[in-house]
């Protein structure tokens, strides 16, 4: 197994920050005491083709790679609505987002306005979907969450006119379910909608879109927020019936990025639309009814099954949705006020983050502002050895020195931002079929022969975070490039369980590892302070944020590295999570020891016979 060490990000910054530490010297520290730890644990591992993402002889090539992509027009800057994390005071991607926090710091994520760098994974979207059914040896349940993330949805675009005293005539919505038309009660639109420039002097509406601020900018964040709308004086026309006129709202779970910013609510048989209809005393309109049953009307929540539509004039008595959705299609191309279309839940992947202890992105900006690659002669670009990281924000911005730098003869400043972690992840099996190679970040004829990767081992937290980005990137690389062929990273996927252990926080919320709690007086308390009770949580994976990891260190050297190898295999099924206890760790401590006692009992008894000098035939029938 060869070995590599993802060690650029935010956990090494922040660690050196405490520590009043270099991060590369504190990392470099790290890395030589696991690598001895992992020796005398006695892996099997290839020493040989080791690799750490922070060293310029990685970097630099991932460095290329991005002015590659860039040339192929995969890579783009744009200014954006973004997921902040206000502890982590840094940007997320979309996929880093879950349950509307920080995959990192469990903070709840906020909405912020920035330029970001960003990879066009979704130009690959239907290929990342499409070849999800050649991967015969992943689990089932990661390619159906690669599925639902990338999200292929057939539906319909439609044009609504709109009334009331703004320039804009209409607004375009994205919908799956055009056969509800007839349930139409509210349009909602983002606020960052252009026609939001109708009202951005509007005191009331300026602080309805900074309570807006307050939510992330993925589904899953919204879905978990409390609905907001603000009401707006322009009418929405129903395309099916012109007499039918709604209320526009901007509401707070719309996004731009998703359609074209706008949906059309229809509250009887969609959740969302109804908790904001029942808010705001929006009328409920039943358009579809269960098969068995004559008659039906939605009360308390929207009904979302199958059925036959009613209500719905010349749509009456058409299957739902198998028949109705193509049937209104049909009639809204034919009136030309709509457009059936492919959609895709998956977005553009934002890799700036604003921090140091990252890959610096290789581009730089004219003094007019003009963006351009730095010279590929001129990487790898480094990251500047003195730095203040207790400056607020990104410490590279307050780096002047270095921002400055010359491109054919003109002073030029560097981009500050870094990349994100997951695109170090993204490449590294590539780099482990060619650790050596000084030009580039493959041989090709040796990633013929070893790749793609036969049997890749992870666990399934990462399937749409580092497993998707990668099988984005050998998609990225092939692309317009006749020399690549392969087309995924991992041929095998198995998912292996967490290692886990209970969570400790102090009187003051901050986390605490394992060797620094003991029990004192039949209370679990902190070490250093008998009077500060200790409060456990429950059983995680373990990890360096919540601290509750075991040093090896520690058990190598009360228990030796057999019981800890021994305790580590004969736990619990590979697929399954180990629950890490110190009970479980002594079990195979007496095991081994049991073991080599009958070793030295039955060596002194072969002693003892040699030495009398007697034969016993009995002891070697035995012992054969």
């Amino acid at each position: 197994h060869p070995m590599g060490w993802d060690s650029f990000g935010l956990p090494a910054e922040n660690a050196a920050k405490q520590n009043n530490l270099d991060p590369k010297k504190w990392t470099e520290e790290n890395i030589s005491v696991m690598k001895k730890q992992l020796k005398r644990l006695g892996l099997s591992i290839d020493w040989d083709r080791e690799i750490s993402t922070c060293n310029e002889d990685y970097y630099k090539h991932q460095q290329l790679f991005f002015l590659e992509l860039y040339e192929k027009g995969l890579v783009y800057r744009k200014e954006n609505f973004v997921n902040w994390d206000p502890v982590d005071e840094t940007v997320l991607a979309n996929e880093q987002v879950i349950d509307g926090k920080g995959w990192r710091s469990g903070a709840t994520v906020e909405r912020k306005k920035l330029n970001q760098w960003f990879f066009n994974i979704s130009k690959f979207s239907n290929e990342l979907l499409e070849d999800l059914n050649n991967l015969d040896k992943w689990p089932n349940k990661v390619k159906v969450m690669q599925q639902n993330w990338i999200g292929k949805s057939f539906g319909c675009e439609i044009d609504f006119e709109i009334e009331g005293n703004i320039s804009e005539k209409k607004i375009k919505c994205f919908t799956t379910r055009p056969d509800t038309l007839f349930g139409f009660s509210f349009l909602a639109v983002s606020p960052d909608h252009p026609v939001a420039k109708h009202y951005e002097k509007d005191q009331e509406f300026i602080n309805f879109k900074k309570e807006c601020s307050k939510t992330g900018t993925t589904e899953e964040s919204l879905a978990h927020a409390d609905k907001i709308g603000f009401k707006t004086n322009i009418k929405a026309i129903n395309p099916l019936n012109k007499s039918m006129k709604v209320p526009v709202y901007f509401a707070n779970f719309v996004l731009m990025d998703y359609g074209f910013g706008a949906i059309f609510g229809c509250p009887g048989h969609d959740q969302r639309d109804f908790d904001f209809a029942t808010k705001y005393n929006l009328p409920i309109k039943t358009v579809v009814k269960p098969k068995d049953k004559d008659e039906f009307k939605v009360l308390d929540s929207a009904y979302v099954g199958p059925g036959v539509i009613i209500n719905s004039d010349f749509l009456n008595g058409l299957d739902a949705p198998n028949d109705s959705v193509i049937k209104t299609i049909e009639i809204l191309e034919q009136r030309k006020i709509g457009k059936r279309k492919i959609n895709f839940r998956l977005k553009d992947w934002g890799v700036s983050r604003q921090r140091y202890w990252g890959c610096p992105i290789p581009m730089a900006y004219k003094k007019n502002g003009e963006v351009i690659p730095i010279p590929k002669e001129q990487l790898p670009v480094k990251l500047p050895s003195k730095i203040n990281l207790n400056s607020k924000g990104n410490p590279l911005d307050n780096a002047n020195d270095w921002k400055e730098i010359q491109i054919e003869g003109e002073l030029c400043q560097r981009e500050t931002d870094t990349l994100d972690t997951f695109v170090d992840s993204s490449w590294y099996f590539l780099r482990f079929c060619s650790p050596k190679n000084n030009d580039y970040g493959f041989d090709y004829e040796e990633i013929k022969y070893w790749m793609p990767v036969d049997q890749y081992i992870g666990g399934v937290e990462h399937a749409i975070l580092h497993l998707l980005y990668s099988r984005f990137f050998m998609k990225a690389i092939k692309f317009k490039n006749e020399k690549f062929e392969i087309n995924e990273p991992f041929e095998g996927l198995f998912t292996q369980g967490m290692v886990c252990h209970e969570t400790y926080k102090d009187s003051k919320g901050n986390w605490l590892s394992p060797d620094e709690v003991e029990i004192f007086d039949k209370v679990l308390v902190n070490k250093n302070n008998h009077k500060s009770k200790v409060e456990v949580g429950p059983s995680e994976s373990m990890s360096k944020s919540k601290k509750n990891v075991i040093d090896p260190q520690i058990m190598i050297d009360n228990y030796g590295a057999d019981a800890v190898r021994l305790f580590i295999l004969s736990d619990s099924p590979p697929a399954k999570d180990v629950q890490w206890s110190d009970q479980g760790m002594m079990g195979s401590y007496k095991f081994v020891q049991k073991l080599w006692q009958m070793h030295k009992n039955i060596k002194q008894k072969i002693e003892n016979n040699k030495n009398n000098n007697i034969e016993n035939h009995d002891l070697e029938k035995f012992t054969n």
